[in-house]
């Protein structure tokens, strides 16, 4: 069963943007098809409170006031997930009896209509966030956007379905244990889960308070980003919210070279579950990676997934009860059956069980950022298998359990994750199934991860959500990881040499052994010890010298420099290939009294022959 002859429009936010300035396309209009559409696919599930004129229209007017220009959301249309505040919408979490009307939209939600979005609808969720297939609610079960049969995946499964099917541009979901993702997987989407109090999740319905946040369903990591930069602002009144450090600031967004190394799981330790097509995509991607130059590094995963196994099986599960207590207590006929039998033993919980588990916890974080250290980020399936809608009511909690293999550990361990789509396999009944890959990093490389993304995706190449329409990718420059800052040395700081302790003990790695362009001359300056060399630049005299690029972080680069006395400093040196990096420079006041040692072709090699 197929929904492609109810597409709209293309929904791409550059795209929109596009028509409105151009009188195209008017936000009324483009409401209206919304609403077409979206009545045509209620049979799926989507909504809990279904795109409307009647609390809609306000919204809308509302941009009579706004300058496109000035709002970068100006007439982009997005859904929320029924656990998020929507002023004057009633929030229900997926649990009828539980739901109030709110009096204020959410601390994110009130950003991003104040930038000139329009919410169209509130989404059909897992019943308080809990679980990671979508079928765990009163209003009914979300079918997948490919394949009406199967999961669409959840919590967070109506917010990924109306991005899928082109009803919205992006959608909020929340994610906790893999809610975010999981359906980003099984829709074809980019699924973003931020670093924790990123966003702030004031307005959003608890599920477990320490590790939730909100999610976001885009179809192109551009508009991720843009949602994203919109979103991100410090709640005082949330206790969990952070600042944004500089080097996750949306200006270190961009292109992500392919020369990375990301780790990948070792292969006895990969989990498909008997899925030979989600194994074969894997491998697939893994193949296609390799050949454009990315460097996969395999390590150990066990510790990862120890840390995943203590979400369900340890005291996290005191958090959910905490919040659903009232409904347990005195209607716990209200909930949805298998949730119930979820959350029902938290409240058995002892503190002494907590403080056990977050004494491993603790341990596991130490081993698993170690594991990534040398790591641009980490890159696992985002899920090994998928079900059809049967056969996840037939075993629901063992198949959930299955689905968040490769999702559980990343709130626990406070990392940031990014969903993107790689593979279209062929589905049973001659259609096509996605497929992803989720990148993970340590908390606040969000940007990192989303430029990682978006060279994947521009490599990949898949469609919109299920869709005809082609992924909306822009120019954009090419970035580095924020987090650390290459540095080019070529005499005392070379690997053994009397200053290279400046790198090691400020946590520097060594990244390359390479030649500069030839356009260099090399002397040893007056003073010491150490002796210490003198690169000059001269395009007519000059040579390649010898020399090795470290990976310095960017914490550390101050410090660093600091240390570096006169004639020296760092400036930006021209390698072999072309590529420019920063790296140690000499004034010509330097050069009196030097002695030019060019010839030898570096620093070594002078040494051994002086």
């Amino acid at each position: 069963m197929s929904a492609r002859n109810h597409y709209i429009l293309d929904l791409g936010m550059e795209r929109l943007r596009e028509s409105y300035r151009r009188g195209d396309l008017i936000p009324q209009k483009l409401v209206e098809s919304i609403i077409s559409a979206a009545d045509a696919l209620e049979h799926y599930n989507i909504f809990i409170k279904p795109p409307s004129l009647c609390w809609i229209q306000p919204f809308i007017d509302c941009l009579k006031q706004k300058d496109l220009d000035t709002h970068p959301l100006w007439g982009i249309p997005f859904s929320i997930k029924d656990n998020i505040d929507l002023v004057g919408v009633p929030t229900t979490g997926g649990c009828p009896d539980f739901a109030y009307l709110p009096k204020k939209s959410a601390f994110a939600v009130q950003l991003l209509i104040d930038a000139g979005a329009i919410p169209i609808g509130k989404t059909n969720l897992d019943q308080f966030a809990t679980g990671l297939n979508g079928t765990r609610s009163p209003y009914g079960v979300c079918h997948n956007s490919f394949e009406f049969d199967l999961i669409s995946g959840g919590s967070s499964s109506g917010s990924a379905v109306a991005v899928a099917m082109g009803l919205s541009t992006f959608s909020l979901g929340t994610d906790t244990a893999g809610s975010g993702r999981i359906p980003a997987c099984l829709n074809n989407l980019i699924g973003l889960k931020p670093s924790l109090g990123l966003i702030s999740c004031s307005g959003v319905i608890d599920a477990c308070r320490s590790l939730d946040c909100i999610s976001v369903f885009t179809n192109s990591c551009d508009d991720a980003n843009e949602v994203l930069d919109v979103a991100i602002r410090f709640d005082s009144e949330y206790s969990n919210s952070r600042e944004l450090p500089y080097f996750n600031a949306t200006r270190n967004y961009g292109l992500a070279d392919t020369k990375l190394t990301i780790g990948v799981i070792k292969k006895e330790q990969l989990r498909f579950f008997d899925n030979r097509e989600y194994f074969k995509a894997y491998t697939q991607t893994l193949e296609v990676m390799i050949d454009r130059g990315f460097t996969l590094k395999e390590i150990d995963f066990r510790p990862f997934e120890e840390v995943g196994d203590l979400l369900y099986q340890g005291p996290w599960i005191s958090e959910r009860y905490i919040t659903t207590e009232q409904i347990i207590n005195h209607n716990p006929q209200s909930m949805y059956p298998v949730v119930r039998e979820i959350i029902e033993p938290g409240g058995e919980l002892l503190a002494t069980d907590l403080f056990k588990a977050q004494y491993r916890l603790r341990e596991l974080k130490i081993i698993c950022e170690r594991l990534m250290s040398d790591l641009d980020c980490l890159m696992t399936p985002t899920v090994g298998c998928y079900f059809t809608i049967k056969e996840m009511l037939d075993e629901p909690i063992k198949a959930n359990t299955k689905l968040g293999y490769y999702s559980n550990f990343v709130n626990l361990l406070d990392f940031a994750s990014v969903v993107v789509p790689t593979r279209l396999i062929q589905g049973a009944r001659d259609n096509f199934l996605p497929f992803s890959i989720s990148l993970v990093g340590p908390c606040m490389s969000d940007r990192w991860l989303l430029s990682i993304a978006n060279r994947v995706q521009s490599i990949f190449s898949l469609p919109a959500g299920n869709t005809d329409y082609i992924r909306n990718n822009r120019e954009n420059k090419l970035v580095s990881n924020p987090k650390s800052v290459d540095i080019l040395v070529c005499g005392a700081h070379l690997s053994g040499l009397p200053l290279n302790w400046q790198l090691i003990e400020r946590g520097a790695t060594l990244k390359q052994v390479i030649d500069t362009a030839p356009i260099y001359r090399m002397y040893v300056i007056a003073g010491g010890p150490p002796l210490r060399p003198g690169l000059v630049r001269d395009e007519k005299k000059g040579a390649a010298i010898a020399a090795e690029v470290w990976s310095l972080p960017a914490e550390n680069f101050g410090s660093f420099v600091e240390n570096i006395p006169s004639p020296l400093g760092i400036g930006k040196v021209v390698l072999s290939n072309g590529l420019t990096v920063s790296g140690f420079i000499c004034e010509p006041m330097g050069l009196e009294g030097a002695i030019e040692i060019t010839s030898f072709g570096g620093w070594r090699a002078w040494l051994q022959q002086s």
